[in-house]
């Protein structure tokens, strides 16, 4: 069961600057934040999909099927949703039946009927992004909840995840939309919204005391699929992921699966867009030292953690282990 926390109560994504004789106090509004709870032997498992709202089409629903028999083997916790969560342009409203068609309709197993975190992805922006991040989905399937940015503790303090709205901050939807209509209502000006959300994350960040930090978002930082690297990411998110150790980046947008290890950090790049449509084949070369996987196929990722162990795996269409991952560090107790 999801908790928002006493902190997360009536909170508005605002700052603002207040002036005090000479003294200038800059207020910063925090992110919503919840609470999940881990297993009672202190740990934690979970999947992560995006990119996969097509009514069951390109493999949308064997992705389902298998994601539902990893998570019963893992007694997962929760899900992720790296957003684009309704193609090809969101929901038109909360009365949408793609609703139902592609998310109440196909992740049906037993082991899936757990919460669901979701963020949204430049498809859903080209909808009615509200619609989305509406209580009343949540009245239709208790398992939705979607925000645009929000952190997660789950364990609790065995990880702590920041969701992050990272549609707002590439420029060419806003320069050069093409045919697409974004729904902005609520994001102009872009400009103060992307600096609030910035204060509200590194605000967030500083003050995580998890053993794990993990930053959840639609777009790549890096990644060696169609899409690439997003310019404004690395220039805005990546110095904070930099500056708190963050352990994982991870993102959809590019319809793959893929683990990219940061040579300038030790920040796991891990990209899960393979819930439905693939582009097979569309890979750029990268420096084989740091991509350390690329599946151009459809798939899904498994989370499992400890305290101080990670363990990240990813299947493709058939459930297959394609690639896994782990790491390990040591508790840290205060003198």
């Amino acid at each position: 069961m999801v908790v928002p926390t006493k902190k997360a109560m009536n909170q508005s994504l605002v700052s603002w600057t207040l002036v005090v004789g000479s003294f200038v106090i800059s207020c910063v509004a925090e992110l919503e934040r919840f609470e999940h709870g881990g297993k009672p032997d202190g740990s934690l498992s979970f999947l992560v999909v995006g990119d996969w709202g097509r009514r069951g089409h390109y493999n949308q629903s064997q992705v389902a099927f298998q994601m539902g028999k990893i998570g019963e083997q893992l007694d997962i916790d929760f899900i992720i949703s790296t957003g684009d969560n309704f193609y090809d342009n969101g929901l038109t409203g909360v009365d949408d039946p793609l609703f139902h068609q592609s998310f109440t309709d196909i992740y049906t197993a037993p082991s899936l009927q757990k919460q669901w975190y979701n963020v949204l992805g430049n498809h859903d922006y080209r909808g009615n992004a509200e619609a989305q991040l509406s209580p009343i989905l949540t009245k239709m399937d208790s398992r939705w909840l979607c925000l645009r940015s929000f952190v997660l503790n789950a364990g609790p303090e065995i990880a702590e995840f920041f969701f992050v709205d990272t549609t707002p901050f590439v420029t060419k939807y806003f320069t050069d939309p093409e045919d697409h209509v974004y729904d902005w209502k609520t994001i102009l000006p872009r400009e103060k919204y992307l600096n609030n959300l910035l204060m509200e994350v590194e605000s967030a960040l500083g003050e995580s005391r998890a053993k794990w930090k993990i930053v959840v978002g639609h777009h790549a930082i890096k990644s060696a699929g169609h899409h690439g690297n997003t310019k404004e990411l690395n220039i805005h998110l990546l110095p904070l992921i930099q500056t708190y150790d963050v352990d994982l980046f991870i993102n959809g947008h590019d319809h793959c699966l893929q683990h990219i290890s940061s040579s300038d950090s030790g920040t796991q790049f891990m990209t899960s867009g393979g819930g439905s449509k693939a582009w097979r084949g569309d890979v750029s070369w990268w420096n084989p030292q740091e991509l350390k996987f690329y599946h151009d196929g459809q798939g899904f990722m498994s989370v499992e953690m400890t305290p101080t162990e990670v363990s990240i795996k990813f299947y493709d269409v058939f459930g297959n282990v394609l690639h896994n991952w782990s790491s390990s560090k040591q508790l840290s107790f205060a003198i």
